[in-house]
């Protein structure tokens, strides 16, 4: 092969891994790996006027987010906000999820109240890293239905688990209860300030790249989110977390 055809890859792999996190679907607002630790959305303003082009569809339903993470351990937070300034309002969307291992991370089936249908907002993703906290936020439409995972929703062989951040569950005021369901289901459990329940089957091995499957499903009180989601643990069945 010729040093020339080296060249290009060698240094595409270089940028790649100097980068914080890198948002793999749906697109972001923006990245600029300087401010990626620029709260709330890592430098860059949300703009969710009629024609903006930062607008994406996401289904409330049940739709994606993937990501590619740049340590070998990272802590993940989703969240929500129908500010369209990102600066107040933040729901807790999903569980948060550590995970352990270089490379792509998807979860496939990210739900919201149907009542966030025909509404505008923003999605934010936060991770808790070596480097410290790292934002990108998503610019959303939110419409009805479901959509299947895309491509780009895939995972390296890592291993993941639900875990208590306490510095992530600080950027969060509450949970938006979405509609997933499963009927694979171990108990959940309550805090002291509101109630929640929610349900994982754990899977048995990780495999590389297969297709992308549900991390597990949970229901959450209103906007409640209790010490039952520490030490819930899950690894990877392929494709995505898998119950």
């Amino acid at each position: 092969m010729r040093v020339s055809a080296i060249v290009p890859a060698v240094l595409s792999l270089a940028s790649v891994s100097s980068a914080h996190f890198l948002m793999n679907y749906p697109d972001s607002i923006g990245f600029d790996d300087d401010k990626e630790g620029t709260a709330p959305c890592g430098g860059f303003t949300p703009d969710l006027s009629s024609g903006s082009k930062q607008l994406v569809d996401f289904h409330v339903g049940g739709d994606s987010l993937a990501m590619r993470a740049t340590h070998n351990q990272v802590t993940w937070l989703f969240r929500v906000t129908l500010d369209g300034t990102a600066q107040s309002g933040w729901k807790q969307i999903f569980p948060i999820v550590e995970q352990s291992g270089l490379g792509d991370f998807c979860e496939p089936h990210i739900t919201l109240p149907s009542s966030y249908a025909g509404k505008k907002g923003v999605i934010s993703v936060v991770t808790d890293a070596p480097d410290g906290l790292l934002y990108q936020c998503i610019a959303a439409n939110f419409v009805s239905g479901s959509i299947d995972p895309p491509s780009a929703c895939k995972n390296a062989s890592i291993t993941a688990s639900f875990v208590d951040d306490s510095k992530l569950s600080a950027l969060v005021s509450g949970s938006a209860s979405g509609s997933g369901s499963s009927s694979n289901t171990t108990s959940g459990g309550s805090s002291s300030t509101a109630s929640s329940t929610q349900s994982s089957t754990a899977a048995a091995t990780s495999t590389k790249n297969a297709a992308p499957g549900q991390l597990a499903a949970w229901s959450v009180s209103a906007f409640g989110l209790g010490s039952a989601l520490t030490a819930v643990s899950m690894v990877l069945a392929g494709g995505a977390l898998m119950i």
